[in-house]
């Protein structure tokens, strides 16, 4: 690895001297946005409210690609020159915010992104400075008012506005003091209150429970709005202990620059654009809610969550609040999710010592949980099952899946058509079917027995299926119908005008 002109260049696979560069071309939410405008995808919209039209358009440009990023300005009732930036994962920028060529598809983004991250090695730690410009403006104590900012009404039947879509929390273990960054929805619950919604086994909700038990409350800062690498590595599993800071660093080729938020101490980036700080309080629970979730639909009424009391806000001039609330599948959250997770479905599998995988995919239409794609040269027996099942219950797989449907290595598991047209052909439902029980569920799940979530017997049921040609006659199955690699090229040679 070298560091040329403050970013790290180094090719996908991780040595040098490829022709596939990685460099982070940005540094804050603003230089990104001024990439984004020189590909030529960014769109201004003045006068949107925050009450629905805000939402209205997300909702409209997340489902497409190729749609443009959008930043609403103006926005009626809210401070003058605040901004909200959505649908920022699409198109060609998606590979400029994780710093590759922008002609890559997505699979190839995908598994190079993998093959540049290394969660525990490369760690760059942050670096404190004395001052940013996230302390151009500071609110404290009687002067705090989130009230002022753009935050969007984003779905139609959410409970409320929400502050937090492209955030992640700072917290810091109390034992160890390692620092952690993760991404979790954020409810405005008043001007001086927000709401904190973090799920249960978390890495900030182990802090929650250790602060909890020493009758403290947890201090947290808050980043909603800032550069979305770091906002990404929030959003990754990333092992406990290891801070996400120190692997955005990494990615980066240097120290990420922090300062000391002012009431809790906590490292804030000096670039973001707009971080609250405050405590979480165990002994106030209040109403979060409903919010249209990752899975594409509402979360439940009367969940109730513990109130955060924000005691600091601290905002750039012009600030600029990132959005990036899920929307019905497939949407841009789950592109996201797709591209950063996939690859390490295939590395928990061979990790396991399962042989012969080639391919992985987490799927969009899934949320990248509930349905998971793996692509195997078959060696034995047994082989799809082994497979299927350690990839519904690996690190990756673990959390809320539905399906996994394994195939041979003749299939592109990233195309849907294909996948299930494998699953149809090759597949018997009372022989190649299996079902496990007691798998781990989210409360958002739609499937979750309302009764169950309130006793927080978060539990599911998962489908294996193995779509391979049965390996004990597979000389026997018959071909498949498609033409030959000679065949279909020659056949595009000639006839490829035909598809202009």
């Amino acid at each position: 690895m070298v560091c040329e002109n403050n970013a790290v260049t180094e090719d996908a696979t991780g040595s040098q001297g490829s022709n596939l560069k990685h460099q982070i071309p940005y540094e804050d939410l603003r230089d990104w946005i001024a990439e984004a405008e020189r590909l030529g995808e960014l769109r201004y919209v003045n006068g949107a409210n925050w009450q629905e039209e805000i939402g209205m358009a997300a909702e409209l440009v997340s489902h497409e690609d190729s749609a443009p990023t959008v930043l609403f300005g103006e926005v009626p009732g809210s401070l003058k020159g605040s901004r909200v930036l959505v649908n920022i994962f699409g198109g060609k920028r998606k590979n400029m915010t994780l710093g590759f060529p922008t002609d890559l598809g997505k699979v190839a983004l995908s598994n190079a992104f993998a093959d540049i991250y290394h969660a525990n090695e490369k760690l760059i730690a942050p670096r404190t400075v004395k001052d940013g410009p996230i302390f151009e403006n500071v609110m404290q104590g009687s002067e705090v008012n989130l009230e002022i900012f753009p935050t969007p009404h984003w779905h139609e039947k959410d409970g409320g506005r929400y502050i937090g879509t492209g955030c992640y929390h700072i917290t810091r273990d109390p034992e160890t003091r390692s620092i952690n960054l993760g991404s979790y929805r954020v409810m405005l619950k008043g001007k001086q209150t927000v709401a904190h919604n973090v799920l249960p086994g978390r890495h900030a909700d182990l802090h929650f429970k250790k602060y909890s038990a020493r009758g403290e409350r947890m201090p947290v800062a808050i980043v909603v709005g800032g550069d979305p690498l770091t906002f990404i590595m929030g959003g990754c599993d990333i092992p406990e202990g290891v801070s996400e800071y120190d692997v955005a660093g990494g990615l980066r080729g240097k120290p990420i620059e922090v300062v000391a938020a002012k009431v809790t101490g906590l490292p804030i980036p000096a670039n973001a654009e707009i971080v609250i700080e405050g405590y979480v309080d165990a002994s106030r629970m209040e109403p979060e809610g409903p919010f249209g979730d990752w899975t594409g639909t509402y979360t439940e009424k009367g969940r109730v969550n513990p109130v955060i009391d924000v005691e600091a806000v601290y905002y750039r001039n012009d600030p600029i609040l990132l959005g990036f609330a899920p929307q019905r599948l497939p949407d841009e959250y789950s592109r996201f999710r797709a591209i950063i997770r996939s690859p390490f479905l295939k590395k928990d599998l061979e990790a396991a010592g399962v042989p012969g995988v080639t391919a992985t995919w987490c799927h969009e239409v899934g949320g990248s949980r509930m349905l998971l794609a793996v692509a195997i040269e078959q060696r034995y027996v047994g082989h799809a099952r082994q497979a299927g099942h350690v990839a519904s219950m690996c690190r990756t797989g673990v959390d809320a899946n539905r399906w996994v449907i394994v195939t041979d290595a003749d299939v592109d598991v990233t195309n849907l058509d294909e996948l299930i047209y494998a699953a149809l052909t090759r597949s018997d439902p009372a022989e190649d079917f299996d079902l496990i029980r007691g798998g781990k569920a989210q409360k958002s799940d739609p499937r979750l027995p309302p009764w169950h979530r309130e006793k927080g017997n978060l539990v599911n049921s998962r489908m294996i299926i193995d779509a391979c040609i049965p390996y004990h006659w597979r000389d026997d199955f018959p071909e498949i119908n498609q033409p030959s690699a000679n065949h279909l090229k020659r056949a595009r040679e000639k006839f490829s005008y035909l598809l202009d």
